[in-house]
């Protein structure tokens, strides 16, 4: 059978990834991941194959293979990954930990390149699009840039002492971080005109996005210009949708039961696709906040997911 055109990858507590046909939300393949819970799925820039980061090692499989065993497996984490990425090219893997590390990995070796220390249980990393930066936030409420060409930290950021950074987020052309913690604050820094580098932020705002923790934020992609869009997805049962023009709600996106632990954009922005506790995944339109599909199947909490659509989705 051909593989289907926009694949959704959804991980779950009950120790399976599942692949489904996001259009019409059939499951066609489900990969057993019996180590360990997996914390964050992310496909390579090809789309070929899909990382799982678990505890304490990631995995990375063949999307279009019917085989369950990774092709690769990475292995010098001691705890939890929480974070996990690719350069634009996929040259390189990076990874954030409960360990308390950030490693960047070479795809095509098992040993880790290189590592930077935290100090605090590490909960999120991303990759500035100049491909030079990697972004970290930490337990206890760190924010740092790590500069790799200089191979050091180049920036330290403390939003609120003692409150977890659960989620960072950057806007597809750098102009825009945003960071989530666990009191239901988002901050948003703005990159200064003619800068290429994290160190030239200024503070642009702080948003009082929900009551509960935020377990995931995310901005929108290059194809929703000149629309930008903030998700913030929570513990609350909630997805919002923030105009971030001024940062007003354009909608609330209220179905799930439980914790919603993920959120992500279709590539051509039109769509919004969430994962939650309450073993549902879903697929929501961004221009009404309606919910299209629902993905039913796992038997406990969905914790992540990833999106290989391609062009985007058609409704």
């Amino acid at each position: 059978m051909a593989q289907p055109t926009v694949v959704l990858a959804t991980a779950s507590y009950d120790h399976t990834i599942r692949f489904w046909e996001a259009e019409n939300g059939r499951c066609f393949r489900t990969i057993q991941y019996p180590e360990s819970q997996v914390n964050r799925l992310e496909l390579t820039p090809d789309k070929r194959y899909i990382a799982a980061a678990g505890n304490p090692h990631i995995r990375l499989f063949d999307i279009n293979s019917n085989s369950p065993q990774p092709v690769m497996s990475y292995d010098s984490h001691t705890n939890n990954v929480m974070a996990v990425g690719f350069q634009c090219d996929g040259k390189w893997m990076y990874s954030g930990s409960e360990d308390g590390t950030v490693k960047i990995w070479d795809l095509r070796a098992p040993g880790c390149q290189r590592e930077y220390e935290s100090r605090a249980a590490v909960n999120t990393v991303i990759l500035h699009p100049n491909q030079t930066e990697l972004i970290s936030g930490d337990q206890n409420g760190n924010i740092r840039v790590w500069d790799l060409t200089a191979n050091s930290c180049s920036c330290e950021l403390v939003p609120e002492v003692d409150t977890a950074v659960r989620s960072l987020t950057v806007m597809w052309d750098g102009s825009l971080v945003v960071a989530a913690n666990n009191r239901g604050t988002c901050y948003v820094w703005r990159l200064l005109r003619g800068t290429q580098t994290m160190t030239n932020f200024e503070p642009l705002h702080k948003l009082q996005a929900h009551d509960g923790y935020i377990l995931k934020c995310a901005l929108s992609p290059e194809m929703c210009e000149p629309n930008r869009y903030l998700a913030t997805a929570s513990s609350d049962n909630t997805v919002k949708i923030w105009n971030v023009d001024g940062f007003t709600l354009e909608n609330t996106l209220v179905g799930h039961q439980r914790w919603v632990w993920d959120c992500l954009f279709s590539t051509d922005g039109l769509f919004v696709v969430t994962a939650s506790s309450d073993t549902t995944a879903r697929l929501w339109s961004l221009a009404d906040g309606e919910e299209v599909k629902v993905y039913k199947g796992h038997q406990k909490a969905i914790v992540c997911c990833a999106l290989n659509d391609g062009n985007g989705l058609s409704s």
